[in-house]
């Protein structure tokens, strides 16, 4: 099969013919239809902090059709549609049971979704509804992780709202905070490329880049964020977002900073703002936004920008790397029709 092949650290992605998998005792194939370019792969291939090991195929936002299974698979069959929770995991522990794979002693994040077929667990599997297409299918995992952070939120009907940054992991947590009974909701960004895109996700304002104060976000809201959810992950979102949230709010971070980061302990202290990480999500928050595809795909698949073949996909990477007008670029793995 052809995959796209992670080789070294800040070095572009090579596509080449690599051994198609085969599933052992419990494991399924899938036929990879899309796959969704998220920015932690971009971090995993420049950053030595996760260790990916040369020869590694990417990828873990994908959807497609169960192609193959293993002895022992008794939860799919061939020809399901599935979206795949790329957390790996024993699926019997106590953590696996209730449905959270990502504390199960053994989880790690699994790739191959940069490839015509993906190896998987057949407890990874999330079932489609016949009703949502394949093509839809990869905005699943993105969508779940702005879920799983929303949740954590914990906020309250009415909640002033306001989201620092505008790629795939900000539109998600506009569109669920609105879709789970938020109040006025702003974005702010450091550019106004996906302002439309915020807006037609659920956002009521844009802040001007120009002015993005915390005065700014109050005017926009009427009044200083009930909630703030940090989704650029560089060094100072943090601070950022406690210096916009009400005292006694809340600061969900769902950035991927692997940087030094800093704020002064003083702030948080002194408005006793809760700040509440958010990590990947659960098996529920997968079946939710598996559903939700089936009723709102429209507005969901809004934030995709670009459709690249498997071929062109590792140029497209790469400009991923610099500030771009791309969104949620989906790659298309099959063979492309001659």
């Amino acid at each position: 099969m052809r995959a796209a092949v992670f080789h070294q650290l800040k070095q572009p992605l090579t596509v080449e013919t690599v051994p198609d998998p085969t599933p052992g005792e419990g494991q399924v194939v899938v036929e990879v239809c899309r796959c969704g370019i998220c920015g932690s792969d971009l971090h995993l291939t420049e950053d030595a902090i996760f260790g990916v090991p040369g020869g590694t195929v990417l990828g873990h936002e994908y959807a497609g059709r169960i192609a193959a299974i293993g002895r022992g698979v008794d939860r799919v069959k061939v020809g399901d549609h599935v979206a795949m929770m790329p957390l790996h995991s024993c699926g019997t522990c106590l953590h696996c049971l209730r449905g959270e794979p990502a504390w199960c002693s053994i989880m790690r994040v699994d790739g191959g979704g940069y490839g015509e077929y993906a190896l998987a667990l057949q407890h990874q599997c999330i079932a489609l509804p016949r009703t949502v297409a394949l093509e839809d299918g990869a905005l699943v995992e993105p969508m779940a992780v702005g879920l799983h952070g929303v949740r954590l939120a914990q906020s309250q009907p009415g909640d002033r709202v306001l989201v620092i940054g505008a790629g795939p992991i900000g539109l998600a947590a506009v569109y669920w905070a609105r879709r789970l009974g938020a109040g006025r909701i702003a974005v702010t960004a450091g550019s106004t490329r996906r302002a439309s895109l915020a807006l037609a996700m659920g956002a009521d304002v844009f802040l001007d880049p120009a002015d993005a104060s915390p005065e700014a976000a109050v005017r926009a809201l009427g009044g200083a964020p009930d909630v703030v959810y940090e989704c650029v992950g560089v060094p100072g979102m943090i601070a950022r977002g406690i210096d916009y949230v009400r005292p006694r709010g809340t600061v969900v971070v769902l950035g991927l900073c692997t940087r030094e980061d800093h704020f002064v302990p003083f702030t948080l202290v002194a408005k006793e703002v809760r700040l509440q990480a958010s990590a990947f999500y659960d098996r529920r928050d997968f079946e939710v936004c598996a559903d939700a595809l089936d009723k709102d795909a429209d507005t969901q698949r809004a934030m995709v920008t670009d459709l690249v073949h498997l071929e062109d996909m590792p140029p497209m990477f790469e400009s991923l790397r610099q500030r771009s007008t791309q969104c949620k670029v989906l790659v298309d793995p099959r063979p492309r029709k001659r």
